[in-house]
């Protein structure tokens, strides 16, 4: 729908924001509008006539704007086209540029007539919670009908579908102070904190600095509050040590003052793209101190049909005159329960805008300003309230309101008096923002006076000065703005300059406010009037009065009951006054009922910035070993393991990928094989404490192992189950190299660390990953030292010197190394590690002195079947999470010494250690080429259809060219105590497999070959 144009004449002198000059088109839902320079898509849609923004969630009402900024909820609209596409944009934040293309959301087939609206129709059918009933039966329903209609239900926006263009990208930055919020506290903080020389970070969601000070009362300095804002701006530029980010929304706070910030770089102005630069960035901060300057957002109050187009803030109705210079109607009402709504009242009459009336619920409150509305002839109602809108058919054009007498407490209407009017301000309060403040852990207290919550108290060095922390008398604001900056460069260590000379700001005094959570209306809640508390999801009163009925005392209940909060917004205008319902539904106080949690992000932001650079070959990087090229050239084929890729064989000429695993297990059973293990796990472990750390992170014991040597250990989580294993050595008295799976190592640094810094604190010991800072290669088989012993090296290699389980450190043809006497082939082996810039030249080495000794490249599907013919486990494969130590036939790794060790406790309850429980054994197919396949059940007795018992299944299963039989290792129960038996398998068309119950050690039980 349109109407009239809103746009105010050059002659009112208003639009601080907007360039008259320069003209801009765009278009909105296909229409071509014109704006200005300056202008957000919400200013320039309206000022076109058009109040109709968008449509509810639930009932597809008609929504016009509400907010003022980032806790608008009803304009929402998807900006772009094709890939640049992204949805739920608030219209409130969108600047305006030339061939900005606009979209409303949530309704079809268009924004004017949507065929949703029906859900209205059926409102009492739909009430809160109506979901959790209707959606339970019946059953048969959920799959065909109720699960496809929820899922098409759901969502606002559609995301784009094409390939996205821009970039993305990600700061890391450490500053000494980090002020939030821009407003006059914020940058008065910020100005006391950079005079001490500390480095300054100040961000603000907004296009410009200071806030709401170019829509409020008052002076700094004798001079307007902008202009104070804007020499303040000049001196941080010229500083040095502050760092303004505009148009950029700090998003969540974290332990230790870490924070994220989203900057949204170019999408005021596209052409910035075709510079380079990026579409967003995130910001991520490590803070030494940091306050919160975050302000406060405007409530609305709720009223019979509260939500129609046309029914805005206060504070939105005046930003629009004075930054926009559009109007929010032709005529209209204030209704307030403060003196904020005065200050609207008197900027619109300012400007030309008709004001038929205040609507005020207090009474006899003496009010300057409210003497000031007086004086300028405008119509001041007091103990008023609104007690029904009327529209236009189609609710999308509000054409009067009623008014009737209020009284806290009283829930009928008498005398209702009808007022035309096309638009309506509404001011019920200020919420202070608290949102970063709690994030983390932050208290928060009732202030009565305010009739809201404030913060309280932190575990963090965080502080919150002025409307943020409800100071909203512009002297308290800028006076805790200069005081918390001081204080966060005290709190900061060194010798601070002499601090600023403070400004001189007069307090204003205005009248106390009268809290209304609900204005009493004719008819039922459910039956022609709403009143409505979160917009975007259409939550009324009813709604959560009926939460209070059906036992939903818990607010966090409620709100997930009802969605009330659950919208984009997060509740930034709706919890307040929805805790008001249900207070005087249940009679509860407000702190009584207490707040739903507040949790990161404070507001939507892309999917781009979150990722970053991350995306296409850089969304999961590919890592390879300095042999990596080598491989290639020889043919391999690969095996993704974690991020790396490692060689999985090497086809020659015709061979299949079998006959080439065959050929290079037999090549290191017979003669000498080279693995590139560079990809497995290294970490270091140094400190005093290193031993200690070992012995409570391994289940055997570490601080006995002697220098020189090397053990291998089982690593359990807290449940007492396995979760890795490898061999670790000592190379001094405090420092070890552990050894992990390749694709656990990230994982278990990140374990390690976990336990250090939130368990272990005492302890003296650093963990350092160095697994891409070495390449590793593993040389084995019975020729393996024969290989060795034709290169130049330092180290004694015979079997009396270097005995196994040993470490050696010297120079091998020229390269420095680090020599393990250590096998997962069961044969005669060594691991060799070199720094990885000397990874392929030792390589090409090992090559070429084992020509004449055959020496052959074997990749990880040979080196699998090596393990397993020797029994060894693989963590992943032999354990999936409830697999313990003794599972596995491992309880000689298992110390019996040590007072404590991760998951000992958990492993010595009375159901790890019970009969029955799976264990691991061997598995001999009665038909020796049948090849079982991985994961294969194991079955009590085998039927001729399911159900049947499962008593255990494959872990894993080759055929082994050693033995030239199939060989398996299984998990079944009871397992070790069944040797000898025959179990079944059955598996797809009907096949049934059988396997004789064997030692899952297939070949050389007594460690004969890895000890020649």
């Amino acid at each position: 729908m349109t109407g009239k144009p809103y746009r105010l004449p050059e002659t009112a002198a208003k639009g601080s924001r907007i360039d008259r000059s320069k003209q801009v088109s765009f278009s909105f839902d296909g229409a071509r509008m014109t704006g200005f320079a300056g202008d957000t898509v919400a200013s320039a849609v309206l000022a076109s006539g058009r109040k109709v923004m968008g449509r509810s969630f639930k009932y597809h009402r008609p929504r016009g704007l509400i907010g003022l900024g980032s806790e608008e909820m009803n304009a929402l609209i998807g900006v772009g086209e094709d890939g640049r596409r992204e949805p739920n944009l608030r219209a409130t934040q969108v600047e305006l540029y030339d061939g900005l293309t606009a979209t409303s959301q949530n309704r079809w087939p268009s924004l004017d007539f949507d065929i949703g609206i029906i859900n209205n129709k059926f409102s009492r059918f739909l009430p809160g919670g109506f979901y959790y009933k209707t959606f339970m039966w019946p059953r048969s329903f959920w799959e065909k009908i109720y699960e496809p209609f929820i899922r098409n239900a759901a969502g606002l926006g559609e995301a784009a579908r094409e390939h996205d263009p821009d970039t993305y990208e990600q700061m890391h930055v450490h500053v000494d102070v980090l002020v939030v919020g821009g407003g006059v506290s914020g940058i008065a903080a910020a100005y006391a904190a950079a005079a001490s020389g500390k480095r300054v970070m100040l961000a603000d969601e907004n296009p410009v600095l200071g806030g709401v000070a170019d829509i409020s009362a008052g002076d700094i300095d004798g001079t307007s509050q902008t202009d104070w804002v804007a020499a303040r701006q000049a001196e941080f530029e010229a500083s040095g040590n502050c760092h303004v980010l505009t148009r950029t929304t700090v998003v969540g706070h974290y332990h230790h003052n870490y924070v994220l910030a989203a900057e949204r770089v170019c999408d005021h102005n596209p052409d910035l793209l075709a510079q380079g630069a990026p579409r967003h960035r995130l910001w991520k901060i490590r803070a030494g101190q940091i306050i919160v300057a975050s302000g406060a957002l405007e409530r609305p109050i709720a009223f019979a049909n509260n939500d129609r187009p046309g029914i805005m803030m206060a504070s939105a109705a005046r930003a629009m005159v004075e930054r926009y210079a559009t109007s929010p109607g032709m005529n209209g009402v204030i209704f307030t329960n403060n003196d904020d709504g005065y200050l609207t009242a008197l900027k619109l009459h300012d400007a030309g805008v008709g004001v038929s009336r205040i609507i005020d619920v207090r009474q006899d409150i003496p009010s300057a300003k409210a003497d000031a509305a007086r004086d300028a002839g405008l119509n001041v109602q007091v103990g008023s309230a609104i007690a029904g809108v009327e529209t236009t058919s189609g609710g999308k054009q509000v054409t009067a309101v009623k008014v009737a007498p209020y009284s806290a407490g009283r829930g009928r209407v008498v005398n209702e008096e009808r007022v035309e009017c096309d638009f309506v301000a509404v001011s019920g309060g200020y919420n202070p923002v608290v949102h970063l403040w709690c994030h983390n852990g932050g208290k928060l207290s009732f202030d009565d006076d305010i009739q809201s919550f404030r913060p309280d108290r932190h575990g963090d060095p965080i502080t919150v000065v002025g409307s943020a922390n409800g100071s909203f008398d512009l002297k308290a604001c800028v006076e805790e703005g200069f005081a918390g900056g001081e204080a966060a460069s005290r709190a900061l260590g060194g010798k601070a300059p002499k601090a600023p000379k403070k400004p001189l700001v007069k307090a204003q005094k205005s009248a106390p406010l009268q809290p209304i959570w609900f204005a009493p209306a004719t008819g039922k809640y459910n039956e022609g009037n709403k009143h409505f508390i979160d917009f975007q999801n259409d939550v009324t009163a009813a709604d959560l009065e009926l939460a209070q009925r059906e036992g939903y005392e818990s607010v966090e209940h409620t709100k997930r009951y009802t969605t009330l909060g659950m919208a984009t917004d997060q509740g930034k205008t709706s919890n307040i006054n929805g805790l008001g319902i249900i207070s005087d539904a249940t009679g509860k106080r407000i702190p009584e009922i207490g707040t739903t949690t507040f949790r990161p992000p404070y507001t939507p932001y892309s999917f781009g910035a979150i990722a970053g650079t991350k995306k296409g070959e850089l969304f999961l990087p590919v890592r390879r070993t300095a042999i990596y090229d080598w491989h290639k050239q020889r043919g391999a084929t690969w095996e993704p393991v974690g991020q790396w890729r490692r060689a999985y064989c090497y086809p020659q000429h015709d061979e299949t990928k079998q006959d080439a695993i065959n050929r290079e297990i037999l090549a290191v059973r017979e003669k000498v094989g080279l693995l590139d293990a560079s990809t497995l796990g290294k970490i270091e472990i140094k400190g005093p404490d290193a031993a200690k750390l070992l012995d409570l992170v391994y289940t055997n014991m570490f601080s006995t192992l002697k220098v020189g040597k090397a053990r291998y250990g089982l690593m359990m989580s807290e449940m007492g189950f396995l979760m890795d294993d490898g061999v670790t050595v000592r190379l001094g008295d405090d420092h070890y190299l552990m050894h992990t799976t390749s694709g656990g190592a990230d994982n278990i640094v990140a374990w390690l660390e976990e336990w250090l810094q939130t368990e272990w604190t005492s302890l003296k010991v650093f963990v350092t990953a160095v697994t891409e800072q070495w390449s590793q290669f593993a040389i084995a088989g019975p020729r393996a030292r024969a290989v060795l012993d034709k290169l130049d090296c330092d180290i004694d290699l015979s079997p009396e010197a270097f005995e196994f389980m040993s470490y050696r450190e010297g120079t091998l043809a020229g390269y420095p190394v680090r020599v393990f006497r250590i096998s997962f082939s069961g044969e005669l082996s060594y691991e060799i590690a070199t720094p990885s810039g000397y990874g392929r030249g030792l390589w090409d080495a090992l090559m070429q002195a084992g020509e004449n000794e055959g020496i052959t490249a074997y990749g990880t599907e040979a080196l699998h079947v090596l393990r397993a013919e020797k029994g060894f486990i693989v963590i992943g494969d032999e354990t999936d999470g409830t697999v313990t130590p003794h599972d596995v036939g491992m309880s000689w790794a298992v110390s019996k010494k040590k007072d404590d060790f991760i998951g000992k406790r958990s492993l010595e309850q009375a159901f790890l250690a019970s009969e029955g429980r799976k264990q691991l054994v061997g598995l001999l197919t009665t038909d020796p080429q049948e090849v079982l396949p991985d994961g294969a059940y194991a079955v009590e007795a085998v039927k001729s259809a399911p159900p049947m018992k499962m008593i255990g299944h494959v872990t894993s299963s080759y055929f082994s060219p050693t033995l030239q039989r199939s060989i398996a290792m299984a998990l079944i129960e009871g397992g070790q105590g069944k040797m000898g038996e025959t179990v079944s398998f059955p598996l797809e068309g009907g096949k049934t497999v059988e396997a004789v119950i064997a030692s899952p050690v297939f070949l050389d039980a007594e460690g004969k070959r890895q000890n020649v």
